[in-house]
């Protein structure tokens, strides 16, 4: 192809990317995407750890843009003195050529090195930085032991003890508190995981037979959505997990609520009728979070997880005791843990507070009534080969009710 036939082309295709990107915008293109601040933006940055790593994406960006801009340039250039434009220009020798020039390609190599070292100097502090919390804040540092399984997190608070039980255990959200540094040891049981909260700190592996850790800060009280970033099987796309960050006092308050054995309900909680399930039908891994779960919503995910704490209305005291009794029959109680209640069980999360979350299924289903009832139903529709199902259901023979799974969610409802 002629040079000139060339970029008449070029020319012609980029008229038309450009005339594509305008009837996107036009059409209605979230604009959200352009803000770069979605859940697990890691452009928005809300810790200095997830922002001593942005400073180095930043740096690599712009040294990347002088390149492409200098080469770019010296191509230009190139292209618009020495292209043919007659035909006699075709045959023409070719302009005298620089290759092998000393001068020349020393400048390019010490410009090469010169690139490296803008990039290499904020990238080795980046890594010393965000390797471990920094000497002098490590008396202040809390810790907390993260472990993965396929596919879900279990979180330890091994300052957190339980007298006869040994340390605080949650799973799936991991509460921490705000403005102190947080230091996570990672660990796995079975294959090899990735921990990775975006707005907070880059992704370290979980590694079988090996310890690793890492250390995050969140600046302000919020709400942040973590995930597994390495493939460990069928459901890990959704294998998620949420970091809740409290301001001092409400961090103590979880902590003692958390610690207290499960709440037990002896009687009706409010007069009149508890609430139906509504047992709709769901698309394999349908979506299962509402509006709320917007940061710009009527109700912020941090408000809507301090609401979470709280009882729901009408509760029903005959249908929570016989789903306690349910929890025991269809061996629930020999992979979960419910402190103060049944089962010892730690091959599934522990349930104690289950209630108090705002997610269940490892993060993916909001927890609430219908999402509740739906994962107890179809377990294995709303994560492909997860553990309570072939482990679980399969080998045991569960089935469920109707009946049987209002009561199981009112029981594990109330555990607030």
């Amino acid at each position: 192809m002629r040079l000139s036939s060339f970029l008449s082309q070029s020319a012609r295709w980029g008229r038309a990317a450009l005339a594509l990107g305008g009837t996107l915008l036009l059409t209605g293109c979230n604009l959200n995407f352009w803000r770069m601040d979605g859940h697990q933006s890691t452009i928005q940055v809300d810790g200095p750890v997830a922002r001593s790593q942005l400073e180095v994406f930043y740096v690599t960006c712009w040294v990347t843009l002088v390149i492409f801009v200098l080469v770019g340039a010296v191509l230009a250039y190139a292209t618009l003195k020495f292209k043919a434009r007659t035909a006699d220009d075709e045959h023409a020798e070719p302009p005298e050529q620089s290759h092998g020039n000393p001068l020349i390609e020393l400048s390019l190599i010490g410009l090469s090195i010169l690139a490296l070292v803008f990039i290499a100097v904020p990238t080795l502090k980046a890594i010393w930085f965000t390797y471990d919390v920094p000497e002098e804040q490590r008396d202040n540092a809390y810790e907390v032991t993260a472990i993965g399984y396929q596919w879900w997190f279990k979180f330890e608070y091994p300052n957190e003890q339980i007298d006869g039980v040994g340390p605080l255990v949650t799973a799936n959200e991991l509460v921490i508190p705000a403005g102190r540094p947080v230091r996570v040891n990672l660990r796995t049981v079975d294959v090899i995981h990735s921990f990775w909260v975006p707005k907070l700190a880059g992704k370290v592996d979980m590694i079988p037979n090996r310890g690793n850790h890492l250390w995050l800060q969140a600046d302000e009280p919020g709400y942040f959505w973590g995930q597994c970033a390495e493939y460990c099987g069928d459901s890990h796309a959704v294998m998620r997990f949420r970091v809740i960050a409290l301001n001092e006092a409400d961090f103590a308050d979880w902590l003692s609520r958390e610690k207290a054995p499960a709440r037990t309900l002896t009687q009706t909680a409010a007069a009149g009728e508890a609430p139906k399930i509504q047992f709709a039908s769901f698309k394999r891994n349908e979506y299962g979070f509402s509006e709320k779960w917007d940061a710009n919503a009527a109700v912020p995910p941090l408000n809507h997880w301090k609401q979470q704490q709280f009882p729901l209305q009408n509760e029903d005291a005959a249908l929570i005791a016989t789903g306690r009794r349910l929890f025991t029959e269809k061996t629930c109680a020999g992979c979960h843990t419910v402190r103060g209640h049944e089962g010892l069980g730690i091959t599934g999360p522990d349930l104690t507070h289950i209630g108090a979350r705002t997610t269940i299924a490892a993060g993916l289903l909001e927890n609430n009534p219908e999402q509740m009832a739906r994962w107890l139903l179809h377990p294995d529709a709303v994560k492909p080969g997860n553990k309570m199902y072939t482990t679980g259901y399969i080998p045991n023979n569960i089935t469920l009710t109707q009946d049987e799974v209002s009561a199981l969610v009112a029981y594990l409802e109330s555990l607030k």
